[in-house]
């Protein structure tokens, strides 16, 4: 059976595969192809500090089960990961040198100081003086020296010294207070800058007096970041924002799991790598830069006319048509259900219905989970005027949402000053529902407005991000709402919804029954139909379920943009499994799930993948799609993506993926613009 499953660890590294040859695909705008390289660098990143960190602990004890799908020790996985790794930093390397050479062919020149005339150089040489080297910190290491802890993902300059016959090492931080780019003077329309860095290598001896320098190289550590947050908290005497603070402090100081290096460092490396205990295999050598998040710096830089030509062309999210803008969202919603797709359609019409809600005198209460947000989050404005103005307001912040800790910490307080209640979950669980409950007194009595999403109330997101979520007052779905923000507030995981799926108590069961149904419907010589749509499938019990569907006749089309440990196409097993990944323009992020078809149908769409972590260690939610319209609209979308042959990639039965085309006869059909264009 381990052949009917792909290696989670190895199947997201293909995903992010798939994000680094967007670089190179011809109809991308120039910058966003360096806008590929750059997302690819950083969920490297993340995938180092997190999974790689979470396996190298797990490998550190004795007894550690197996992966259940593959068999594979945690020391076998970091050994695949390791390997698997190596050949991508030469896709890297190749993706950043190909896309820099087209981007300086468009003005934009990336160089290292090699590549400047003396008068640049003389130019940066001030630069060095002035600016850059009275906020050095350099240090060397030597017997009364001892080894520096090198901070997570910071960069250093690292040199082999000698000073009158005895050897040393010298090292030098690149601090937050010294820009990482420097820009050159060049004619209009033009951009050629450089990096810290580098500048720092260059004038290594200015920094070093007196040693000679055998080698010098730029290095990055990465860490683990995996750190476990307490599964109970009892101490009543601590605030939890105050011991989350704690948390964020140690994740700095874990260990290592990844070393960098510049070519050329090679006698370096053996050193590091002694000092921080790690092997060669975690050891990557590369000549492109290892962080480009300064990308949103060099975007600010670019012309109106470099952003005509080097970006994609802006493409604006509308008002959705069958919501009158100047009329009341609550009360439109009273009398129909309304669905957003985002980023196609504005996140403005819930931002009005929250704001609407915080000034209407016959709102008593506003309900919300809220995981992830924008910096500048108009969705916490509202809260906050509506707890100013009387309303009873709950939030429930997750404090454990990953790197989004210390942003959920500020909001939260920011909550709590203005009046509103905030409760930050359910002991060992993390919340990661996106629903909104707006409770009226009116004169006809109580009434209810819901919102249900698959994506995060962030306004930045929904411009980026693929989501769908639905406006309804529908009573039996405004009853369930209010049953589980109760149980939220008193730690009830167990609690009954009529129409909810609600993770990790009846979720998973009843997708579960679903599937088995549409099998049972095939084995009676009927048509048994699922299609699916989500961002990671690795729960074993759902995959089995979808197996066996398969083996009954089920026909299964599956998107799946990223973790895919369910293997397609083997005879006899997974025949009648199609999956397709999409990775274009927008993140793919919207979970739907669709059982049966015409008017038997059941649609749901869920905060949920149907990962482990999603279904058993999350309070999730899905809602059906009970409005036949809203349900028509949203499989009709789905079956525009599954015929996608520009962005889309299809998992074969060998476990990799190829890139699908549009034959000489078929028009091509980008997913993503033709919904836009719709």
């Amino acid at each position: 059976m381990y052949n009917s499953f792909i290696n989670r660890e190895l199947s997201w590294l293909k995903f992010n595969q798939r994000v680094l040859e967007e670089s190179l695909c011809p109809t991308n705008p120039c910058f966003e192809k360096f806008r590929f390289v750059s997302i690819f660098s950083s969920n490297l990143d993340e995938f180092f500090m997190i999974r790689v960190g979470s396996l190298h602990d797990r490998s550190l004890l004795k007894d550690v089960p197996v992966d259940n799908k593959t068999g594979l020790s945690a020391t076998q996985q970091l050994d695949n990961i390791f390997a698997a790794v190596k050949p991508l930093y030469i896709e890297y390397e190749k993706c950043f040198s190909v896309v820099s050479k087209e981007l300086s062919d468009k003005g934009i020149e990336y160089c290292d100081m090699s590549c400047l005339d003396d008068n640049e150089k003389s130019e940066i040489k001030k630069i060095f003086k002035k600016d850059i080297f009275p906020l050095l910190s350099p240090q060397i290491i030597d017997p009364t020296h001892p080894f520096p802890h090198l901070e997570n993902k910071k960069i250093y300059i690292v040199a082999d010294l000698e000073l009158k016959g005895k050897n040393c090492f010298g090292i030098i931080p690149l601090n937050n207070v010294i820009p990482r780019l420097f820009f050159l003077e060049t004619e209009h329309n033009k951009i050629k800058y450089t990096l810290a860095e580098h500048i720092l290598q260059h004038f290594i001896k200015q920094i070093f007096k007196g040693y000679k320098i055998k080698t010098s190289s730029i290095i990055r550590v990465t860490r683990n970041a995996d750190i476990a947050v307490a599964d109970t908290f009892s101490d009543e005497d601590v605030d939890y924002r105050d011991y989350m603070k704690e948390i964020l402090k140690k994740r700095e100081k874990l260990s290592p799991v990844r070393l960098e290096i510049t070519k050329g460092g090679e006698k370096l490396s053996d050193y590091l790598l002694s000092k921080l205990s790690l092997s060669k295999s975690q050891c990557y050598t590369t000549s492109a830069p290892f962080d480009l998040s300064y990308i949103s710096i060099l975007e600010d830089k670019l012309s109106s006319e470099m952003k005509n030509s080097l970006l994609y062309k802006p493409l604006v999210p509308s008002w959705p048509e069958e919501i009158n803008q100047n009329a009341s969202v609550i009360k439109q919603v009273d009398k129909q259900d309304f669905l957003l797709i985002y980023p196609y359609d504005s996140m403005k019409p819930y931002l009005n219905m929250l704001s609407e809600a915080a000034s209407d005198p016959n709102v008593v209460s506003i309900k919300i989970t809220l995981y992830r947000l924008s910096s500048s989050s108009q969705v916490i404005q509202h809260l906050c005027d509506a707890a100013e103005r009387g309303k009873d307001v709950t939030v429930l912040v997750e404090l454990k949402a990953r790197f989004d800790e210390a942003n959920n910490i500020h909001w939260s307080k920011r909550l709590s000053d203005a009046g509103c209640r905030v409760i930050y979950g359910i002991e060992g669980y993390k919340v990661h529902s996106k629903i909104t409950l707006i409770t009226r007194q009116t004169s006809d009595g109580i009434k209810y407005t819901v919102h249900i999403g698959t994506g995060n109330y962030n306004e930045k997101t929904a411009r980026v991000y693929t989501d769908v979520s639905i406006l309804t007052s529908r009573n039996e779905i405004a009853e369930d709402a209010v049953k589980f923000f109760h149980n939220l507030t008193i730690s009830n995981l167990n609690g009954y919804y009529k129409k909810l799926l609600v993770a990790p108590h009846s979720f998973k069961t009843k997708i579960i029954s679903l599937i088995r149904a549409e099998a049972d419907k095939a084995r009676n010589g009927k048509k048994g139909i699922i299609k699916l749509k989500m961002n990671s499938i690795t729960d074993k019990e759902i995959m089995l379920e979808l197996i066996a569907a398969s083996q009954a006749g089920v026909k299964i089309n599956m998107i799946v943009r990223g973790i895919c440990c369910l293997c397609p196409g083997i005879e006899n097993i997974t025949d009648n499994i199609t999956i397709i990944s999409i990775v274009g323009r927008y993140l793919e992020h919207s979970r739907i799930y669709v059982f049966g078809e015409k008017r038997s149908r059941k649609m749901y769409i869920a905060s949920a993948d149907f990962m482990t972590r999603n279904t058993s260690g999350r309070v999730e939610i899905a809602t059906p799609v009970l409005d036949i319209e809203i349900a028509d609209k949203l499989e009709q979308m789905l079956d525009l993506e599954f015929k996608d042959n520009v962005k889309a990639h299809k998992l074969l039965p060998d476990k990799s993926y190829i890139k699908i085309h549009a034959d000489d006869n078929s028009e091509e059909i980008n997913s993503q613009i033709e919904l836009y264009n719709l």
